[in-house]
């Protein structure tokens, strides 16, 4: 009878090993379902960018407006017969804008 015990002990022991610090154990899942949750939220932002992306070409496939708004905006370029303004501050009106006296 106590063979049989500490046969069952011994085995016991060795599954609750397995169990807690083997392969695929309980640590191993807790690390995958962290990893999981990072890929999940990694994926969530490359969709939102995918979409930004897949707007940005319809917009460039329709019409010139969109090309326009980007040649103005990044480029600097103005239209044909089009007259560029720069609105320069100076010092009084920059300390003014800061909420200086």
């Amino acid at each position: 009878m106590q063979l049989l015990r500490a046969t069952l002990l011994i085995l016991f022991c060795l599954l609750q090993y397995r169990l807690w610090f083997g392969q695929f154990s309980v640590t191993d899942y807790l690390q995958r379902l962290d990893e999981i949750a990072t890929q999940r939220a990694s994926n969530q932002e490359l969709q939102k960018r995918n979409r930004l992306l897949i707007a940005d070409v319809t917009d460039l496939q329709q019409g010139l407006d969109a090309i326009e708004e980007r040649a103005r905006n990044e480029l600097g370029l103005i239209g044909e017969d089009e007259v560029f303004f720069r609105m320069v501050q100076t010092e009084s009106q920059q300390d003014a804008a800061k909420g200086k006296p």
